[in-house]
């Protein structure tokens, strides 16, 4: 198989997943939960077994204690999936809001570019998007994550198929 025909069928497969993704949101958004969670939970695990051989009392006291609280953090997303996306895609919208906020904050500074109207723009609707998420939590803590993963990857298999539509067109010089 062509280099430019993997990567058409590394798009497409892409594109399929994220249309599956889609299509199962909750199941996806609690699948990245537990993921989460596991991978939470082994590195607090390692961070606590690692802290031991610190030295000094106070480092050992730090290491292990925030070992053991990302464990506990890992186990709590795990035993409490549903409540783990409600936490998941709160720190998300605020990372959302913030990076709005920064946007608005950075077009009054461009007030005389050309990139103000465009920054303004970008801001506001990080904003309104936010806004829109808190506004109808409930409904959006469980979809979330798997809606974002899902968009994720049609956009990833839209561009893997552009790239090999580009390395097709483009074989000679590669």
């Amino acid at each position: 198989m062509s280099e430019w025909a993997r990567w058409l069928v590394a798009g497409l497969l892409s594109g399929a997943l994220g249309l599956l993704a889609l299509a199962n949101a909750v199941a996806v958004s609690i699948a990245i939960v537990w993921v989460t969670g596991t991978m939470l939970l082994l590195a607090g695990t390692a961070q606590a077994v690692v802290g031991f051989s610190d030295s000094g009392v106070w480092n050992k006291i730090l290491s292990v204690g925030l070992g053991v609280l990302i464990a506990l953090l890992g186990w709590s997303f795990m035993r409490n999936p549903l409540e783990g996306t409600m936490s998941l895609t709160a720190v998300i919208t605020l990372v959302i809001a913030v990076a709005g906020v920064l946007r608005l904050f950075w077009s009054f500074r461009m007030r005389e570019t050309g990139y103000y109207w465009m920054m303004l723009a970008t801001g506001s609707l990080s904003i309104l998007l936010a806004a829109f998420i808190f506004a109808n939590f409930l409904q959006a803590s469980e979809k979330l994550l798997g809606i974002l993963l899902g968009v994720e990857l049609l956009l990833n298999g839209a561009a893997l198929s552009l790239l090999a539509l580009f390395l097709r067109a483009n074989s000679d010089e590669f």
